[in-house]
């Protein structure tokens, strides 16, 4: 859910950073369609279509994930979260602490991230209400191999919600 972390320095190039959000997004919509880099890859010919900026975000949030879910600080401080949910919600299975300790890692570091660069949220959400969320769903199903119907639902709702500047009020 680290949408902000992942995009904000492509703001000016709205597919890209449309590329960074659509494993979350697909995430949120549809669960069971799932991009890997290696049918991504061949997308990113480096054209600058929307297609290709799409599969070269695609394959920077493939990327930042590998180094950021590996980082000490990811580890330790979705431990220790983990730790807080399991202490506080008990083992039920109904809870997944170790769920929310990763989710919630991501939201913190993206509200900091906000916090030191307001005018960047700015620019994202207008780089997002550039996008055409058929044409992002459409090639999404062209790279993956089990199609979406629900992702150019999202998006306008994303652009609209604009629910990342609640990441900085924890009331929120």
């Amino acid at each position: 859910m680290n949408y902000f972390a992942h995009g904000r320095l492509y703001t000016d190039r709205p597919y890209f950073l449309a590329g960074t959000a659509v494993p979350d997004w697909l995430g949120v919509v549809d669960r069971k369609v799932r991009l890997r880099a290696q049918y991504v890859l061949p997308f990113a010919d480096g054209s600058g279509s929307a297609l290709a900026e799409l599969a070269a975000g695609l394959l920077q949030h493939f990327e930042d994930d590998q180094w950021f879910h590996n980082s000490p600080a990811f580890y330790e401080t979705s431990g220790q979260l983990t730790r807080l949910f399991r202490e506080s919600l008990g083992t039920e299975d109904g809870y997944r602490s170790s769920f929310l300790g990763h989710i919630v890692t991501e939201i913190i570091l993206d509200g900091m991230l906000i916090e030191e660069n307001p005018n960047q949220l700015e620019a994202y959400y207008e780089a997002i209400a550039r996008l055409d969320p058929e044409e992002i769903q459409q090639a999404v199903n062209r790279m993956a191999r089990k199609s979406t119907m629900t992702l150019s639902l999202l998006i306008p709702r994303f652009r609209q919600e604009q629910f990342l500047r609640d990441y900085q009020q924890p009331d929120r």
